[in-house]
């Protein structure tokens, strides 16, 4: 008996309107593929579930009679039920991958897939003005009040600044590009004209091309953009005409359909799905009132040079573009089949990849993957048991589509105990198809306090960054990926900054990712992305790869529950509780009214 489907009439409309044309696909194959999908997973991911529940009730009944216990015995426990698994040897071999992931360090955008405007923002963040990024916020000390339009002061010290960073990076033969008078290109190579004379590049090698008036030079894999324009306002203040700095910022993007985003019925899946297809096919469009004027957004097409050697030298535009799915634990009931609401991981899978097909198949206005691939992260996995079952929806999902093996790469968050726990078997599972492993502060505490509740009460939230267990926890996740041979396959990445006004204290305590070996971390937005990059500029990440490979953090380091030890008074119960309720009033306040999960949380401590 064929299997009875309801579907919420917004997300029909949209699979046969706009997902499908163009494709030789019809509506009634893909819903019926979405049920065979449904009919194959629904009861092992239903198992995985009941699984979860289970080893939680036996660590409540462990953590209420021991406490914290210590590690060696918490360990035995935790071997004898299961939760850990023998460590593994994982070999990552992954084909058909951008290097965008695999060769260039650099910035992580996480996006919202439900707000167009926002998702374009994110995938022509690949370039940003420094210039803009200095001058608009803290990064640079303010000491008077800007004056209306455009501030010389506050453009010589943006100037002066960018000088320097140049010096750091891209530093010149003899004196300073603060002395520079003109930048031209003779015979393939940079000349730097000054008032004792004229200068190259100390490493020739940094001259990667020229366009017009524009100046491409390179470091680390990073491009960056002298901009020379004499009429331009900042380019009449500039020593050497230089009227912008420009960074290659964002290199990777991943447009979420999950925790940014508040999607509850088929109207809202489609407003997401739409936001994905329209970057698939390059034809999304964004339009809004700025200053009293329509702006109309859209992608930005590739950026063409000429190479020292006087070949065409073409830069991606763009963010190259990940999506990331929901988890096995969330369900839709936009799609019903047999009156069980569907997986909605298995929703997002299908559409995710049909949506796809559109670049894979070179319909779109530009491309996304070279390499031909789909990138999907896969957010809230418990273990390998549950990464070996994305493996295989999305080898289902591919053998539906017609897709060559392994054309669905998979990123893994780590930020589950278990996983963190067993993360070398997880890769192992997915090792010939994992593009990514990201830590994440925020859920993977989460997991851990939710994990030893009946332990006892925890640090206190500031104290968190300095335990053992977290300390362990970031240290294994690099470890784990630079001994199963991420270097030139996959990311290292470590997880967001969630203050997008707080710019000096990104570019102060930011760098601090790239240092840990991880070659791309999260930012809130293309300023913090352009901002971000500088730490790439200045850390030679693969040197440092090449540093801690070897070392090896015990994961019974992770094993160490965060329990608090020390009584507190009154007044720092009351913080804790302050603190915690604004947070999350903060953030689920802004999430539900405007359905965006990525928000700035007010500080309560400095706005008292």
């Amino acid at each position: 008996m064929s299997a009875q489907l309801q579907i919420d009439p917004a997300l029909r409309t949209f699979v046969a309107d706009e997902l499908l044309p163009g494709l030789d696909l019809e509506p009634e194959w893909f819903w019926a593929t979405l049920a065979a999908l449904h009919e194959r997973f629904d009861g092992r991911i239903a198992r995985l579930l009941a699984r979860r529940d289970e080893l939680q009730a036996q660590l409540d009944a462990w953590h209420a009679e021991h406490a914290g216990g210590d590690p060696a015995a918490y360990e035995a426990f935790l071997t004898e039920i299961g939760y850990l698994v023998p460590e593994a040897s994982p070999e990552v071999r992954v084909d058909r991958v951008d290097p965008e992931i695999a060769e260039i360090a650099g910035p992580q955008l996480v996006v919202p897939a439900t707000v167009p405007r926002y998702a374009l923002n994110a995938a022509n963040a690949r370039w940003g003005s420094l210039y803009d990024a200095l001058y608009g916020t803290d990064a640079l000390p303010l000491e008077h009040e800007l004056a209306p339009g455009y501030d010389d002061v506050r453009g010589a010290q943006v100037i002066a600044e960018a000088d320097r960073l140049l010096d750091e990076f891209l530093p010149l033969a003899q004196g300073s590009h603060a002395d520079a008078t003109a930048y031209r290109v003779e015979n393939g190579r940079l000349v730097v004209a000054a008032g004792t004379g004229e200068s190259g590049l100390a490493d020739p090698a940094q001259f990667a091309g020229h366009r017009d008036a524009a100046i491409l030079l390179r470091h680390h894999n990073l491009h960056v953009q002298l901009t020379i324009d004499p009429e331009h306002r900042v380019g009449r203040q500039h020593h050497a005409d230089v009227a912008d700095v420009v960074v290659e910022a964002a290199i990777t993007t991943i447009v979420d359909l999950e925790d940014s985003v508040a999607t509850v019925d088929g109207e809202d899946k489609a407003l997401a799905y739409r936001t994905w297809l329209g970057l698939m096919t390059g034809e999304l469009v964004a339009t809004f009132d700025k200053g009293g004027r329509t702006v109309e957004r859209r992608v930005h097409g590739d950026r063409e040079f000429t190479a020292p050697d006087g070949s065409t030298l073409t830069l991606p535009g763009r963010s190259l573009l990940l999506v990331r799915n929901c988890g096995h634990h969330m369900f839709t009931d936009a799609v019903q089949i047999d009156g069980r609401p569907v997986g909605e991981g298995v929703l997002d899978a299908l559409v995710s990849v049909t949506a796809a097909l559109h670049d894979l198949r070179g319909r779109g206005r530009y491309t996304n993957s070279r390499a031909g691939s789909v990138y999907i992260v896969k957010p809230k996995q418990h273990g390998p048991e549950e990464v070996a079952l994305t493996v295989e929806l999305f080898a289902a999902v591919e053998e539906a589509l017609g897709l060559e093996p392994r054309t669905l790469k998979i990123g893994i968050m780590d930020e589950e105990k278990r996983t963190s726990l067993t993360l070398d078997a997880c890769v192992a599972a997915a090792q010939d198809r994992v593009i990514f492993v990201n830590t994440g502060f925020l859920d993977r505490t989460g997991d851990e306090i939710h994990s030893d509740f009946l332990a006892g009460p925890v640090v206190r939230k500031n104290d968190m960054k300095s335990t053992p267990w977290l300390l362990g926890y970031e240290d294994r996740n690099v470890d784990v990926a630079l001994r199963a041979g991420f270097v030139g396959q996959a990311q290292i990445g470590k997880g967001m900054f969630a203050k997008p006004a707080a710019m000096a204290e990104l570019l102060a305590t930011k760098g601090a990712h790239p240092q840990a070996g991880a070659n791309t971390a999260w930012v809130p937005s293309p300023t913090a992305a352009t901002l971000h990059a500088l730490h790439y500029l200045r850390i030679d990440v693969a040197a440092r790869q090449r540093e801690l490979a070897g070392r090896d953090t015990d994961r019974r380091q992770l094993l160490e529950v965060p329990l608090l030890t020390a009584e507190l008074t009154d007044d720092e119960k009351r913080h804790e509780l302050e603190t915690g309720a604004q947070s999350i009033l903060g953030y689920v306040v802004r999430w539900v009214g405007l359905g965006i999960g990525c928000s700035t949380v007010p500080d309560l401590e400095a706005s008292a």
